[in-house]
């Protein structure tokens, strides 16, 4: 029987993407091979508990959620026992999103998941790893998330978006980097170039005094 590492299991509001607001249970997966500078969840990086699948599922189950939120982390370095969880709560039924850093390939995932991905900009430290070869997996449900930290990373954001035409492929994001950037001063960047972005603050971080984890 397949077990899978996990970091946390909790029960929140999403704090980001188009379902910000809506109640949703985080499994968050153990282990990520990208180590950003602005990482808000560099404790998921090790540690956790290994769960078999079955009790996996019926732990999930007890909680009777609204809304699934598979995250790390970066869950698909967990490649086969994300897949099949994942797999196995869409055969459930259940309303079911992953947040990824896309530097993994995406192309096996459940297309019942919505796919939220994480273009990283140039501060994060990480632009290296983009995998753009996963944009041609992406759905029009989809969304894909540029974490901003300064005017250089939102002219790269405006450039892939142009390159790989992403406002016509999938739903864009764009997000100040906590406590790095005038939030105000981004949404007006956004306004004067008219960008076909939703523009998004992490809620959570608001409701709970920057909390780690929501």
């Amino acid at each position: 029987m397949s077990r899978v590492r996990i970091s946390e299991i909790f029960y929140s509001l999403q704090g980001e993407s188009s379902s910000i607001g809506k109640p949703t249970l985080f499994v968050r997966l153990t282990g990520c091979p990208l180590r950003c500078v602005w990482c808000d969840t560099e404790y998921a990086f090790s540690g956790g508990q290994y769960w078999q699948m079955d009790d996996l599922v019926e732990k999930i189950e007890s909680y009777q959620p609204q809304n699934i939120c598979v995250t790390g982390g970066e869950p698909l370095a967990q490649m086969e026992p994300c897949l099949e969880l994942m797999t196995k709560l869409c055969d459930k039924k259940y309303s079911l999103s992953i947040e990824t850093s896309g530097s993994i390939d995406i192309e096996r995932v459940d297309k019942r998941v919505c796919i939220v991905m994480d273009l990283k900009a140039p501060d994060s430290g990480e632009m290296s790893k983009n995998r753009f070869a996963n944009i041609e997996h992406l759905k029009p449900t989809d969304e894909v998330k540029f974490v901003i930290q300064s005017r250089k990373d939102y002219e790269w954001a405006k450039m892939q978006m142009v390159q790989y035409d992403l406002a016509a492929k999938t739903n864009v994001l764009i997000s100040p980097c906590f406590g790095d950037i005038n939030e105000r001063e981004l949404a007006e960047w956004i306004i004067k170039d008219n960008l076909p972005v939703r523009f998004q603050i992490q809620m959570h971080k608001i409701l709970w005094n920057d909390a780690q984890g929501h």
